[in-house]
This record gives C-alpha cells, sequence and structure tokens, in this order.
C-alpha cells in the first residue's frame, strides 16, 4: 500500500457515495453518508458484514430523512439482510440518533461504553425540563448576554429531540476489548476529551480505523466544558487521548471518519492536531496580558468570527474556550476571578 508523503492526507476512496447508496472501501466493510441539517452537512456510517447480516457502526440524527434513506439502504445496497448489533462510538445525537430505532427494529443490541450510554441517558432526561440555575450560572459566568442566556433558556431539553429512545440495556464496549465482526477481530481504543468515553474501532488485519470524531481529515473535535462540570479539564484529556491513539494504532491504517472522507495519514494528523491546539494555547496566553472574560478570547481561539445570533456556534465556542481557560488554570499559568455579577474573569498569573 502506497501511503502519503510526510505530513500530507492521501483520501484513496473517491467520491463519498450518495445517500442511500454505499461503497465498499475494503471487503465486506461498507461507507454510507447520512444528510445533517446543520452547518455540517453529513456524517459517515460503517456496515461491516458478518454471519446473518451487518454489523452497524453508528447511526444518524433522528430525522425522517434519515429513516428513508435506512428504508433505501434495506431495500436496496444492503441486500435485504437485517442489521446484526448495532455499534456506536459516542452519545452525540449524530451517532446514537437511530441507535434505538435500529435495535428494535432487528432486534438487535446496543454496543456503547458506559459513560456514553450513561451521559446519554443524562441528558435525554432533561427533555421537557427547565434551564437548571447552575447552567444559567454557568453561561453568565462566561459573559453571556442576558439576550444569549434566554435563548438558552428556550432551546433546553432539545437534546432529546434528535435521538430515538434509546434500549434500555446494552452491551459493553471498553478500551482494549476485542472481538469477531465478519472474519476480522476488532479492537476498542478509547479516546476522552471531544466526549467521555468514546471508542474508535481497530482492524489490525485489514488496516482500518473507525475514528468516529476522535480523529477528523480537516476539522478539529469540538473539546468542550459543559455546565454539569464546570472545573473539568477535557483539553488535557484531548492530549493525552492523541497519544493514546497513536500507541495504539499504526500510521498505515486507512482511517474512516464519522465526517469527512477515508484517509492514509493518521499519524501526520494526529501530530498536526496536537499542534494546533498547543498553537491555540500560545494565542490564548498571548491575549491574557489583560483580563478577559470566555467570550472575549474568541478571535484568539477562533479563525472565523463567532456571533451570538448563531446559538449552536456561540454554545460550543464558549464551551472550547472554557476548555483552554480550564487547561491553563489547572496549571497555576491563569488566574480566574469572579465579579461581582458572577462574571469569571482570565489572566496570566
Amino acid at each position: 500500500m502506497s501511503l502519503p508523503a510526510k505530513g500530507v492526507l492521501a483520501y484513496p476512496c473517491g467520491d463519498p457515495p450518495e445517500t442511500g447508496a454505499t461503497r465498499e472501501v475494503a471487503p465486506g466493510v461498507r461507507w454510507i453518508r447520512m444528510p445533517m441539517p446543520a452547518s455540517l452537512s453529513h456524517i459517515n456510517l460503517w456496515a461491516i458484514e458478518e454471519e446473518g447480516g451487518w454489523a452497524i457502526v453508528d447511526t444518524g440524527l433522528r430525522t425522517e430523512e434519515t429513516i428513508t434513506a435506512w428504508s433505501q439502504l434495506f431495500a436496496g445496497p444492503l441486500g435485504g439482510r437485517p442489521v446484526t448489533r448495532v455499534l456506536v462510538t459516542h452519545m452525540h445525537p449524530d451517532h446514537i440518533g437511530m441507535a434505538g430505532w435500529l435495535t428494535r427494529k432487528f432486534a438487535c443490541r446496543l454496543w456503547i461504553s458506559r459513560l456514553e450510554y450513561l451521559v446519554c441517558r443524562m441528558l435525554l432526561a432533561d427533555t421537557g425540563r427547565e434551564a437548571p440555575a447552575d447552567a444559567i450560572d454557568f453561561y453568565r459566568r462566561a459573559g453571556w448576554s442576558c439576550e444569549s442566556i434566554e435563548h438558552y433558556r428556550a432551546r433546553f431539553g432539545n437534546f432529546g429531540k434528535m435521538i430515538y429512545t434509546l434500549p434500555d440495556s446494552y452491551r459493553r464496549m471498553q478500551d482494549g476489548d476485542v472481538f469477531t465482526i465478519g472474519q476480522h477481530e476488532w479492537r476498542v481504543v478509547v479516546g476522552t476529551g471531544h466526549s467521555p468515553e468514546h471508542a474508535c474501532l481497530y482492524c489490525p488485519a485489514m488496516k482500518l480505523l473507525i475514528s468516529g470524531d476522535q480523529v477528523l481529515p480537516r476539522i478539529s473535535s469540538n473539546v468542550s466544558v459543559h455546565p454539569t462540570e464546570p472545573d473539568a479539564d477535557p483539553l488535557a484529556d484531548w492530549l493525552a487521548s492523541i497519544d493514546t491513539v497513536r500507541r495504539a494504532v499504526p500510521n498505515d491504517v486507512l482511517v474512516l471518519p464519522a465526517h469527512g472522507e477515508p484517509f492514509h495519514g493518521l499519524h501526520e494528523r494526529l501530530d498536526y492536531l496536537a499542534q494546533g491546539q498547543l498553537r491555540s494555547l500560545d494565542r490564548l496566553r498571548r491575549s491574557l496580558d489583560v483580563p478577559r472574560r470566555a467570550v472575549d478570547v474568541f478571535g484568539a481561539l477562533f479563525a472565523s468570527a463567532v456571533t451570538s445570533d448563531n446559538a449552536m456556534q456561540l454554545n460550543l465556542a464558549t464551551g472550547e474556550s472554557i476548555a483552554h481557560l480550564n487547561y491553563l488554570v489547572h496549571r497555576g499559568e491563569v488566574a480566574m476571578q469572579t465579579d461581582h455579577d458572577g462574571v469569571a474573569w482570565y489572566r496570566m498569573a
């Protein structure tokens, strides 16, 4: 197999399949793409042939369009064969949204890591609930305006609307597990930072890595602090996971990511992601020569402007900014003080 030159990614699989179609990327492994109604317009899913049917990795958002696409796949490209199990890399709605629908339709098991399952169940419990005071305080401390906080109140609890009812039991995946899908063994490689216990799937025999959101070819995964754990340090977890994946998976794999196209150049991409975060931290340090709020450091961290009229963008940018600030606070590089309005201000120590 020809690998790309150092520092360059190669995309050997061509154009993505159309909605309702598949493309074989390795013997018995099919690439599926589902649409999403967002700036990130798609998610890649994977079907692995095994005795009796297909093991499905990740599932798409719960939408009528996704249900229609799955129905087309089962009637056509997947040959009318059933789903034998559903494996989910992590609990974000575009990955787990249709897991309950598929497992009920085919009476099969959900395979997922424990923390991803339990955190998803916790977030689903917020459906229809009013925004808690702790969450309001979290975004006020970050520097959100009253208008942005009211928008947050109005949309709180929508997480469950994107996810079909989960099964009440699951088969646990954990780091280092080895199991057989089809003709080959697959190994679980867990990463953290983007989500609590993200399960990548590595097949040494076929030199494949289903990376979910842990390694993406063109964008960096969001690494955020959330209101439920305001003092968390997910960026440290993310940087440690880059080293974990590098040690566990050789560079000659074909990476099958959740967004973008399959690619060669795993270690080059991991290096780039780590260096990108370190560069962001350097820019953040330089910006903290005067006290700043979380919302004041967007310019140091993001190439595109973050505006309050894009609620999802503001939410993600705020969580990621606090993740970078917390990283420096935990290492004693930055001091944080809260003013009489409950707003947090950060400055180099």
